[in-house]
């Protein structure tokens, strides 16, 4: 791609600086700003809706090309004592996850501008490569007799002595097999006698090149797991040696200079050196932290209860925390902006890139009654997915033509989302927004079923609301997470996107706290309140989710369903006792990617609580069975929610509609069904379906559920003349009076 940007935030309000970083190969592009309304180029929606906004920066700059340096590793800074006259020792346990073809440099100091210092690493055949270097033209190597084992825990060593010239490298794996190599050693002596002192840092799971100390500083990236790396200003004797491996403690052997202790501080970029010493470092682009290491035994889940067992990062070569772009303008919010859904626009030649983001209110000043809740850890969590897309009997609408840039473009700089595995087949499990969110854009269709979904779907229902000449406020996710009720309190309704799927638990606490208070929701949208989330306390600008126990893409390994960032269980919210059922009556029960389905009414429909809902819409019409801009047809699809007492639905709950009828293209979700039996599907299982609910909650409180991602689909349809848009309205404008339900 020629053109595009990110900015460094998804939301502002008044007087926020919001920076723009854009990355262009045209000599010049322009930059202005836009207010959003609606995005979907589909011909049977209303199409593209956009009004220019005079802003400061608006003009035209010129154009340069920034790169994005992916790949984790862990940096020491410079210090004489990493640079021992004696000799040297290297010592950890080490898991390889992925063969490259290539060099991965798993621990040493080394300046490739002077060839002097120290490094371990695996060669292209995946044997051990330990490297010494004089800094006066003598660099000596020895490489071990024998691969590595992959995916398995084995304890690693190297080791020089300045006296004697010796150069030793040796593994062995922590099990062993019969017919295998139980270690592999090499040694042997050469003329070296001493070790470069050239001013470079130490480097883990990576090269440094000698520029800087940024991520583009650093190449050769490992890709595994580190458990435990110490450092010796000695040789050690293999007795010594052995003695490690065994268990002994590293500061009772003479001539240690470091003892990196990974269980400490998981929460953190900060790498702990727990020898008096003191040489703590720092992790760049957030490995995975909080991970299984190489002594555990498997009987305790949670690293808070025993760090010790934990003491392991997961590197990866196309780990990324900030893209570190260089910022091309900034725009202060002004006090008199109406708060929505904006973006800069950027162009150049036929190139066009929309940079999104969400103007919020201030702190406690509501503009107008609804609060449209962007759901923006939904957006970043799919931000540059390119997962795998199923079969055409699956996805009939696929085509693989839609998004082919902008998919090169990810796979090129190896750009991930939260539904994408890292290239050695481990989860992602942390995303920034300080990067290109490529699908974050108002017109870009899902490639799976060509349609808009996420933030261009979510674009649905603030055109709907400009058409209806409802007034509201746009907040997102990360405003709820940080100013929690308060953000909330000032407004008579809350109304959801189309898919809030990843919530974390200050914003579960904060809408809870809202309804407690007589506050309504209206949930316009399927599979919401789902996964487990976490906002990084350090890196705020990043999300984790653990995924495990639920519908998803990837299952984090066992003793690894925790989250670093914050220490509580990941996976699923109904599996901690907060079931979507609880709060917004329904909750994920299956997706399908064909068509979507209509509703019908249920008895609990023509119970007088319901008749405000129901106002022009006759008693035995359909809804939403009408051509719509999700699926094609109808408004219950894509992913859809059930009402079910035994989860939480309230007893008093009115379950006032559904859909049924899905095709086996729609399966119900795996984390309710005990055995593979091929009735899953939604011919034949009665839980895939889509519930309409409506429920009251405490001093005038209410909830209204719609149970479906396709729902908003329908919204524009005829011209906004249509009983889904009747029934939306119906609900918002009632919910916004003051009196009792």
């Amino acid at each position: 791609m020629d053109l595009l940007g990110y900015s460094d935030r998804l939301s502002a309000g008044p007087g926020d600086e919001i920076r723009f970083m854009v990355s262009s190969a045209h000599p010049t592009y322009r930059a202005d700003l836009v207010r959003l309304i609606h995005g979907d180029l589909d011909p049977r929606g209303p199409g593209f809706k956009a009004d220019d906004i005079p802003a400061p920066f608006a003009g035209d700059y010129p154009g340069v090309i920034q790169p994005i340096p992916t790949g984790s590793c862990v940096v020491v800074p410079a210090d004489p004592r990493l640079a021992p006259e004696a000799g040297v020792t290297i010592q950890a346990w080490l898991m390889p996850t992925l063969r490259t073809g290539e060099r991965q440099t798993v621990f040493g100091r080394w300046s490739h501008a002077a060839n002097a210092g120290y490094d371990l690493a695996l060669d292209a055949d995946g044997l051990l490569v330990f490297r010494v270097g004089d800094g006066a033209g003598h660099v000596e190597t020895v490489t071990s007799g024998a691969p590595i084992r992959f995916g398995a825990w084995s304890f690693i060593a190297a080791s020089f002595d300045a006296a004697t010239g010796r150069i030793a490298v040796d593994h062995h794996p922590i099990e062993g097999w019969p017919r295998e190599p139980e270690a592999a050693r090499a040694e042997r002596t050469t003329a070296l006698r001493g070790i470069g002192a050239a001013e470079a840092p130490l480097v883990m799971a990576a090269a440094w090149r000698g520029d800087g100390d940024g991520p583009a500083a650093f190449g050769e990236h490992f890709n595994g797991k580190i458990d435990r790396p110490r450092l010796f200003g000695r040789a050690l004797a293999v007795e010594e040696m052995a003695g490690l491996a065994a268990g002994d403690d590293p500061a009772s052997i003479a001539g240690a200079v470091a003892i990196w202790d990974f269980a400490q501080d998981m929460a953190t970029s900060r790498v702990v050196d727990a020898s008096p010493n003191a040489l703590h470092g720092r992790t760049i682009n957030r490995p995975a932290r909080a991970m299984t290491g190489a002594n555990w035994r498997g009987d305790e889940m949670r690293a808070a209860a025993r760090p010790a067992e934990y003491g392991a990062i997961h590197f990866h070569d196309d780990d990324l925390d900030d893209a570190g772009w260089v910022s091309d303008f900034a725009y202060t919010v002004p006090d008199d902006l109406a708060s929505g859904v904006y973006a800069a626009r950027l162009r150049a030649g036929d190139d066009e890139d929309y940079v999104p983001f969400v103007v919020r209110p201030r702190l406690g000043r509501a503009n107008a009654p609804i609060a449209y809740l962007m759901p923006t850890f939904t957006y970043l969590a799919y931000a540059d997915e390119h997962m795998p897309i199923a079969p055409p009997d699956i996805f009939p609408f696929l085509d693989n033509s839609l998004n082919a840039r902008e998919l090169a473009y990810l796979e090129r700089h190896r750009l991930n989302s939260l539904y994408d595995t890292h290239r050695d087949g481990s989860g992602v499990c942390y995303v920034s927004w300080r990067r290109p969110l490529l699908n974050m854009r108002p017109s870009l269709p899902f490639r799976g079923f060509s349609a808009a979904e996420h933030f261009a779907a979510d674009l649905y229902l603030i055109d709907w609301m400009e058409a209806k000449g409802y007034r509201y406020d746009v907040i997102a996710d990360e405003n709820l997470h940080t100013d929690g009720q308060a953000l909330l309190a000032p407004y008579r309704v809350v109304v959801t996107g189309t898919h809030p799927e990843y919530w974390t638990a200050p914003m579960l606490d904060s809408l809870q706290a809202y309804l407690d208070d007589g506050g309504r929701v209206m949930y316009l949208g399927g599979n919401g309140f789902y996964w487990v989330t976490a906002v990084d306390p350090e890196l705020p600008h990043l999300i984790e989710v653990r995924r495990w126990g639920g519908t998803g893409t990837w299952r984090a390994k066992p003793g690894e369903f925790h989250l670093s960032t914050t220490g509580e269980m990941g996976g699923l919210w109904r599996n901690r006792n907060r079931a979507p059922q609880k709060m917004l009556g329904v909750g994920f029960t299956a997706q399908g990617f064909d068509y979507s389905r209509p509703y019908r009414r249920l008895p609990d429909s023509f119970d007088p609580r319901a008749a405000f809902i129901f106002e022009g819409i006759g008693p035995d019409e359909v809804i939403g069975d009408f051509p719509a801009l999700t699926l094609r047809h109808g408004v219950a699809g894509y992913e859809i929610d059930r009402a079910d007492e035994a989860l939480g639905t309230p007893a008093h709950a009115l379950v006032m509609a559904t859909a049924t009828g899905f095709s086996d293209s729609y399966q119900h979700v795996i984390e309710e069904v005990t055995a593979t039996d091929g009735a899953q599907g939604g011919t034949r299982e009665p839980l895939v379906r889509a519930d309409i609910v409506l429920f009251e909650t405490a001093n005038g409180g209410a909830v209204f559920s719609v149970g479906s991602i396709a729902w908003c689909g329908g919204l524009s349809h005829n011209d906004y003349d249509n009983n889904v848009s009747r029934l939306t309205g119906n609900v918002l404008t009632r919910f916004m009076r003051d009196e009792p339900l």
